[in-house]
């Protein structure tokens, strides 16, 4: 705990024996995590899984796309089994992903603005906060810029810029940080790492190295899968995910 410094509790996450089923069957079935820190700081979480079903399913739950199939899961102290839980969750969370766009035409400044629209506060100056995500990350230069002509970082910074706009509690990295360059994932890793001083982040990847730039903890899945307890408390700690076998990893 750092001193002199007024105290605050991050509890973005709590899960207790969650499920996801899609129509193609199981993604997740038993999860149960825990990400909280008490101090000044944020959280910050890594999860390795090289099943993207599994990467997809956990996004979807913790950005309050879907519900869980069963299980308690709540996210910024909303339940996300609830309709009214989910939405008020959807506005404090960002989502980044180096998934493609339709919008390869748009301009950079453009795709940020497009997403302050969709997610900023009434009231707030989109504009102020669209100038000031721009800078942070570095994409002056680049504004102007279609998304599609740009080099893949400065993409997966833009994706980033569109997540973090309306200034989220809780910042969703789903794969940002796979298959870069070691230099470029470096140079993305201390933007995240100057992001982080406001927002919990939880990053999933396929490398525990990678997510380990930026992730306190890295707790990998076995086989994609989490398989855990029937019954059972969340298991104490910072952070945590059954089974017992899955491979937790420190920075």
């Amino acid at each position: 705990m750092e001193t002199g410094h007024a105290v605050t509790a991050i509890a973005p996450v709590l899960s207790a024996g969650v499920g996801v089923r899609y129509p193609s069957g199981w993604a997740l079935r038993l999860a149960s995590f825990r990400l909280e820190r008490s101090g000044v700081g944020s959280a910050t979480l890594g999860i390795v899984t090289p099943r993207s079903q599994a990467s997809s399913a956990l996004a979807d739950l913790l950005s309050g796309r879907v519900a869980p199939s069963y299980g308690t899961l709540q996210v910024l102290g909303y339940d996300m089994s609830a309709g009214s839980g989910r939405s008020a969750a959807r506005r404090q969370v960002g989502t980044a992903s180096p998934a493609p766009m339709p919008l390869s035409g748009t301009r950079i400044r453009r795709l940020v603005e497009r997403a302050a629209r969709r997610s900023v506060q009434p009231g707030s100056d989109r504009g102020l906060l669209v100038a000031a995500i721009i800078d942070r990350v570095g994409l002056a230069p680049w504004a102007d810029v279609q998304l599609g002509a740009a080099p893949e970082l400065i993409a997966r910074k833009a994706r980033l810029a569109a997540a973090c706009v309306h200034q989220p509690k809780l910042l969703l990295l789903d794969g940002l940080m796979d298959n870069m360059p070691p230099l470029d994932r470096t140079v993305l890793a201390d933007v995240i790492r100057d992001l982080e001083r406001d927002t919990a982040v939880i990053a999933f990847g396929t490398d525990a190295s990678t997510l380990l730039l930026v992730c306190d903890q890295v707790v990998s899945l076995a086989g994609g899968i989490v398989m855990g307890r029937s019954s059972g408390d969340v298991p104490a700690g910072p952070a945590s995910i059954l089974p017992d076998e899955a491979v937790a990893q420190q920075r």
